[in-house]
């Protein structure tokens, strides 16, 4: 936590939203140790209805935590995002867990919540930095196709920067967390290569989805 509270002692002293980077952390602690327990429950029930249950909330709660920095007509794009998520995310799960990695039963917990987790997580971050720039375009003044550009690129930047960055710059955790547990290196990167087109397909796909959407909304009336 040391390195963590530097950054928040920085943020107070120069009045940039340390009371919400406060916050944040200690939900984070909160989030972590209770899914934690509820992870031991789930693992242990392998109960297809429960991993149906947790999509469900993953897939709500993220869509409206992408739209956290949205001020006009909230409630529209939430149900841009959650639908954006839900098409772009189910289907790359199914995908990757069904034909990429066959996964038997179909629900086994340890593989679909973990998976699950990233693509959602993956599709949240994606349509959240879209969001925030295609309003802040359309508030600018600007038309419908220039900002939907703008917000498109602005959110793959963090994916398309992890493309460049994997392998050189940084090693993720799922790959890192395999070598550690003595998986061949070579085994443990061709999974991460699995990891990484999955990000990046539904963070595209549930960013391109979201910003049509939203653009039905902006465009002149004819």
């Amino acid at each position: 936590m040391i390195p963590a509270l530097v950054v928040i002692g920085l943020m107070y002293f120069w009045s940039t939203g340390a009371g919400t980077a406060l916050y944040a952390t200690a939900r984070m602690l909160a989030q972590l140790l209770l899914i934690g327990y509820v992870l031991v429950y789930i693992f242990e029930a392998e109960h297809p209805g429960i991993i149906i249950a947790v999509i469900f909330v993953m897939i709500v709660v993220s869509s409206w935590i992408a739209i956290r920095q949205v001020e006009n007509d909230r409630g529209r794009a939430y149900l841009h995002a959650l639908a954006a998520v839900a098409i772009a995310g189910i289907p790359v799960l199914a995908l990757v867990s069904q034909s990429v990695i066959g996964i038997e039963p179909w629900f086994s917990p340890r593989y679909v919540v973990p998976l699950a987790g990233m693509i959602f997580s993956g599709a949240m971050t994606a349509v959240g930095l879209a969001a925030e720039r295609y309003q802040s375009e359309i508030s600018r003044g600007e038309d419908n196709v220039s900002a939907r550009k703008a917000a498109f690129n602005a959110a793959m930047i963090p994916m398309v920067n992890s493309l460049f960055a994997v392998g050189l710059v940084s090693l993720p955790g799922m790959m890192t967390g395999q070598i550690l547990s003595g998986v061949s290196p070579l085994v443990a990167a061709k999974y991460q290569i699995v990891v990484m087109s999955m990000l990046l397909g539904v963070s595209g796909i549930s960013t391109a989805i979201y910003l049509v959407l939203q653009g039905k909304r902006d465009e002149p009336v004819t």
